[in-house]
């Protein structure tokens, strides 16, 4: 099979979404048959901590699409101009601005790039339809999630390929636009999935609240799981006996990671006995302005004011070796997310290196736990949603019980290396998209 994989880039930013999809198109590659897998970056170039698997050509340039949706003039430009605006340089610089703009302004551009060739953006679907139908001319492609349905129509029509869009976490960003945008997207997002042959979703709970969403039959959608390599995140020193009892945060510093959930819970958790030294390492990316750096310097000051230096401490987004560095120092993970995720990719990464997994009892989390359970024991706990103190009674049972927690560890980085592995998500990939083209 001939298969290009569409992959938008975060700028600056680790994304789940761009590490999920990496991991998954270099374990394609990597798969057994006669395969050929393109990765192609959308917006800006991706920001991964394993090797880049992607092409070096960036397509809907994140600098061409604002100015295209700001001024009818770069509407009409020659492609010599937008060539330039595309280089990955340019490309990669602005995307350290990421972030700093509410979702709820970005509501006019959503749309427009969900209307396709009709949308402002259609100079970018054109270069890009025409790129696939002339130099790959691919048997599938995979869209990255469902805000760009708006280009499968053409996608199908002109390069006669089957179309396969993921759902991976979109909804967060859908939920919070501005009206009217919030409306008008959701509906030329369903009127769009009759050119979708398969959906791919993160996992069973996104895949029903997808299909409520695009109201289409829940059998249209597959589940492939979140998809990371781990084999090099484990501790080299498993036993962790000389540090104080140490949580781990790794995840995008916002407030539906529930971070402030989790220093409430540890102000309580170190008033308990045996736990007056526990402390939280918290790694992310982090705006350089906006509401969430707003947010987050308000919480370190109120954290600051709670407790000791050295039981709260930012050490920024990490790459491969920061994060192999803060799991291994640390006992158990804890990403409290107040809104249900989708995918959870980070419990992975954590399971890798052996830690047990701490969070709130909704979205993937429960699955993730029951797929990867082994004799009955489930590699971590899962709490009351919103609720700091259930949240630190399960920081407290698994800190204070070595025992437990080790054999949870190790419980959840063997389903990583074997049930929950990328080459296991891969070749359940390759099967989805293969029945997608025999469909087509």
């Amino acid at each position: 099979m001939n298969i290009v994989m569409l992959a938008a880039g975060a700028g600056g930013m680790y994304c789940g979404s761009c590490l999920r999809d990496n991991a998954l198109a270099a374990a394609m590659m990597r798969a057994p048959g006669d395969h050929r897998i393109v990765l192609a970056p959308l917006y800006t170039p991706l920001n991964t901590d394993e090797p880049d698997v992607s092409t070096g050509e960036v397509f809907y340039g994140g600098v061409n699409v604002y100015l295209q949706q700001a001024s009818r003039f770069f509407r009409y430009t020659p492609r010599v101009l937008d060539w330039i605006l595309d280089r990955r340089r340019l490309l990669k610089f602005a995307g350290r601005f990421t972030g700093s703009t509410p979702v709820a302004e970005l509501g006019d551009l959503t749309v427009n790039i969900l209307k396709g060739r009709r949308g402002r953006q259609r100079k970018e679907l054109r270069r890009l339809v025409n790129h696939l139908a002339r130099k790959q001319r691919p048997d599938a492609v995979v869209l990255p999630n469902a805000m760009f349905l708006g280009m499968a129509a053409t996608i199908r029509k002109r390069v006669n390929a089957a179309v396969v869009c993921q759902l991976t976490g979109e909804d967060v960003f859908l939920d919070a636009l501005a009206e009217p945008h919030k409306t008008e997207a959701q509906r030329l997002i369903r009127a769009a999935t009759d050119h979708v042959d398969r959906f791919v979703a993160t996992s069973r709970y996104y895949a029903q609240r997808m299909a409520a969403y695009l109201e289409i039959d829940p059998d249209r959608i597959d589940v492939v799981g979140p998809v990371v390599t781990g084999v090099d995140l484990a501790a080299t020193d498993p036993t962790r006996t000389d540090r104080p009892p140490t949580i781990a945060y790794m995840a995008r510093i916002c407030p539906e990671k529930g971070l402030d959930r989790l220093v409430k819970a540890l102000i309580d958790l170190r008033k308990r006995p045996g736990m007056g030294e526990a402390r939280l390492i918290v790694a992310g990316h982090l705006p350089r302005s906006g509401p969430d750096k707003e947010w987050f310097d308000h919480l370190a000051a109120r954290a600051a004011d709670a407790l000791l230096p050295e039981a709260f401490e930012y050490v920024g987004e990490v790459d491969r070796a920061g994060k192999r560095d803060l799991l291994n120092g640390a006992d158990v993970l804890c990403v409290p997310a107040t809104r249900p995720e989708p995918k959870g990719m980070y419990v992975l990464e954590g399971w890798a290196a052996g830690l047990p997994f701490v969070g709130f009892d909704h979205g993937a989390f429960g699955e993730l736990l029951d797929d990867a359970g082994a004799g009955g024991l489930r590699p971590g706990l899962l709490t009351e949603p919103g609720d700091a103190a259930a949240l630190a009674d399960g920081l407290a049972e698994l800190l204070g019980n070595r025992k437990q927690r080790e054999q949870m560890g190790r419980i959840g980085r063997q389903a990583v290396l074997t049930d929950m592995s990328a080459e296991r998500m891969a070749e359940r990939m390759l099967d989805i998209v293969g029945q997608a083209i025999q469909d087509c």
